[in-house]
């Protein structure tokens, strides 16, 4: 239990690397006192999700509450991170697709 909050630290870091300004925004919010700001904002994020039928919401808005409820919730870390992980070897796949 104790690898995937080093593990999803990690995949944060490498976001902040990939895209800057995705990690100044990344870096604020996953700052230690903001719980109490992250978990219901994760919870909305979810749920608005849900309602993608509505022209303001999408199902865009999943990911992003699962990413602000992964720095809290221990076991949402794993997955979170795994997915990212995925979603960054099949981001590298289609650019090494697309200069072919």
């Amino acid at each position: 239990m104790n690898r995937e909050g080093p593990r999803l630290q990690r995949q944060f870091d490498r976001l902040r690397r990939d895209f800057p300004r995705l990690g100044v925004l990344l870096h604020r919010i996953s700052r230690p006192g903001w719980a109490l700001i992250r978990v219901p904002v994760g919870v909305i994020f979810i749920l608005g999700g849900l309602l993608a039928i509505l022209p303001v919401f999408g199902l865009w808005m999943i990911p992003v509450g699962l990413l602000l409820l992964a720095v809290d919730v221990p076991v949402l870390r794993r997955p979170v991170s795994g997915g990212i992980i995925r979603l960054r070897r099949r981001a590298e796949v289609f650019r090494q697709r697309r200069k072919k």
